[in-house]
């Protein structure tokens, strides 16, 4: 046989052993994280409950989800096991790594519209002047702009009442 005509299943077995391969490494990487779980970690399932270790058995665990709330679960069911600060950012809201040193951003921009009271009087002046926008004289302009139409409108109507109007050709011919 011809070495190009087998090229393309070279080809072809080499894909199917890299992709079996990366499967296995993340079978092993699933399985091996699962069998780490601690009574007291916490985990999200596979259907995407959060939830805290409190028994590990041999293929089945036993979590807490909440008060007086406890679910058995098997071990495949565990989709990920969280670390502690993950586990209380999502669950609680606690934020371990806040950094004081940085200046805090506020959610809305209020802080951009207030003005300091100690700016005095010019601060009141400029409170009270009245900014002129044009629109008086656009204003005027548009009225002109409407008047025009309408005058326009008024000559199409007159235009179409005195014109006769228009058949399709078969009620005057025999």
């Amino acid at each position: 046989m011809n070495p190009i005509t087998l090229l393309p299943f070279i080809v072809l077995i080499a894909a199917m052993f890299l992709m079996t391969r990366s499967a296995k490494k993340k079978q092993q990487q699933a399985a091996q994280m699962r069998n780490e779980m601690q009574p007291g970690s916490g985990i999200r399932t596979i259907g995407g409950m959060y939830a805290t270790v409190k028994e590990v058995h041999e293929d089945t665990i036993l979590v807490d989800a909440g008060p007086g709330v406890e679910l058995l679960f098997a071990k495949n069911a565990i989709g990920a096991v969280l670390t502690d600060d993950e586990y209380n950012r999502i669950v609680h809201g606690i934020e371990h790594d806040l950094k004081s040193e940085h200046e805090i951003v506020p959610d809305d921009a209020s802080s951009l519209t207030e003005t300091d009271a100690t700016d005095g009087p010019s601060a009141a002046a400029a409170a009270d002047d009245k900014i002129d926008l044009g629109k008086k004289e656009t204003a005027e302009h548009g009225d002109d702009a409407i008047r025009a139409a309408e005058d326009k409108a008024d000559a199409a109507e007159a235009k179409a009442e005195t014109e006769p109007k228009k058949t399709d050709g078969d009620a005057d011919t025999k």
